[in-house]
């Protein structure tokens, strides 16, 4: 039966970094003076990411040799990537963002904590003081449309082992794109050919001229915002709720949890795929939006929302290596007097048409949407997930990480899939904030759907 997971008390608060460089590091080729095309699902993901890789020591790459050999690693990547060394810049003429793919630079910051790596307790466990293992900002002197589209800090840890934080636009990557390019990375740190060459041609999922929506989009919300003004107006989009004061706690599934559940929704209807994604989807939007069911509400719709990736499925398909954004936002529906009393098969079965219906001329009518509209993703939730992206699989000349993961944020709207620290385990951690009396009652009608 799925666990509370119990975070480690406490949590260290200061990891005590000391930055002891910075500097942008640049293509070693000149780029050609032109503008990167960003697509319509490019052009809403105008914000920073962060994610941290955590080694062990290797008595052959020391801290200060493994910094050097990303650093050069980095700088060769910047030919393949050549758009990384760039500038998001707005184009007053169209209204659109766009990548300036003039050699800027990349940040590279060299940094080290008094700390050893065991000390600072179970890194599944979101600390809030992994924030210290990323530097979001070079420095004051560069203006606000200088910044890196990409930071790396290397932090080295008092036992030879060290941390790998990256903070990259989301506009130029997604969890797909990054993947590669971080294996192509670890690639080149091992004097290894790339295993991946990047597909840079984003105009691959450019509009259809003219624009033709033929689907609904109920996921998507139309915002009022005047072209050029997107960065001025109160009504800026953002999938993300306002800061509150919530509760923050992780819940885990086992491999036989996962399969439990599976087995359940088999048994109860004839979903069209019964997968470890979808399980787990229904069971935490059932106690999402029951959390807030009351006989007063009964009949609130509640619509959550999940990432797929749309690369297979266009016609053509796009390269695997394609480096833009290529994930969409898939929905599923249901009154909240629905979720309490349908079978999980069902709600899996819901799950499962979400991701159906994004086909190639699906996909393609809500990427002309976004041609027509200013909008964003509307829905109760999104649950985002980092389960199997891979990170801790790739091969670095030190060895693969101990565990990755994302600097994670407390949002209430935002629901986060995370490995284990064993990922050949084969559970999920499910990392919820709410308000806290939500709380309460998630976490009961959590243990009861999944042992019931």
């Amino acid at each position: 039966m799925g666990t509370l997971y119990q975070g480690p008390p406490p949590l260290v608060q200061d990891l005590k970094v000391t930055i002891l460089d910075s500097t942008l590091l640049f293509s070693p080729q000149e780029n050609e003076k032109k503008s990167m095309f960003l697509s319509n699902i490019d052009q809403v993901l105008n914000f920073d990411v962060q994610t941290i890789h955590f080694f062990t020591e290797n008595p052959d790459f020391p801290p200060k040799i493994a910094f050097k050999t990303i650093k050069n690693a980095l700088e060769k990547i910047l030919v393949p990537y050549y758009f990384l060394s760039g500038r998001i810049k707005l184009n007053h003429e169209t209204g659109r963002l766009e990548i300036d793919c003039k050699n800027a630079g990349i940040g590279f910051v060299e940094a080290s904590s008094e700390f050893k790596l065991e000390e600072l307790g179970d890194l599944v466990y979101p600390n809030p003081s992994f924030e210290q293992l990323v530097t979001k900002k070079m420095n004051d002197a560069l203006k606000v449309d200088d910044h890196p589209l990409c930071i790396v800090q290397m932090t080295s840890f008092k036992c030879g082992g060290f941390a790998m934080g990256l903070q990259t636009n989301h506009s130029i990557f997604d969890g797909t794109s990054f993947k590669y390019f971080i294996q192509n990375l670890a690639a080149l740190a091992c004097d290894k050919p790339l295993p991946l060459i990047p597909c840079n041609q984003r105009e691959m999922l450019a509009a259809r001229s003219p624009p033709r929506v033929t689907f609904p989009h109920p996921e998507l919300l139309e915002l009022k915002i005047p072209i050029g003004q997107e960065g001025e107006s109160d009504q800026n989009p953002n999938v993300f709720d306002s800061p509150q004061d919530l509760d923050f706690k992780i819940f885990s599934l086992s491999e036989n949890d996962i399969l439990a559940l599976k087995t359940k929704a088999k048994n109860e209807n004839k979903p069209g795929k019964v997968t470890g994604f979808n399980v787990i989807s229904a069971l935490v939007w059932r106690c999402k939006a029951l959390s807030l069911f009351s006989d007063d509400n009964k009949d609130r719709t509640s619509t959550f929302l999940f990432s797929v990736d749309i690369r297979p499925r266009l016609n053509p398909p796009l390269p695997s290596s394609f480096t833009g954004n290529a994930v969409l936002t898939a929905y599923a529906t249901a009154t909240c007097k629905e979720l309490e009393e349908a079978s999980l098969g069902r709600l899996v079965e819901l799950v499962s048409e979400g991701t159906a219906r994004m086909t190639n001329e699906y996909a393609r009518s809500a990427i002309d949407w976004g041609e027509l509209h200013k909008g964003f993703p509307h829905g109760e939730f999104l649950l985002s997930s980092w389960w199997r992206l891979g990170f801790n699989v790739v091969d670095y000349p030190w060895g693969k990480p101990k565990y990755c993961c994302p600097l994670v944020y407390h949002r209430k709207d935002i629901i986060l899939l995370f490995p284990d620290i064993d990922e050949s385990k084969g559970g999920v951690n499910v990392l919820i904030t709410l308000p806290h009396k939500e709380m309460i009652k998630f976490q009961a009608l959590f243990n009861k759907y999944l042992s019931g």
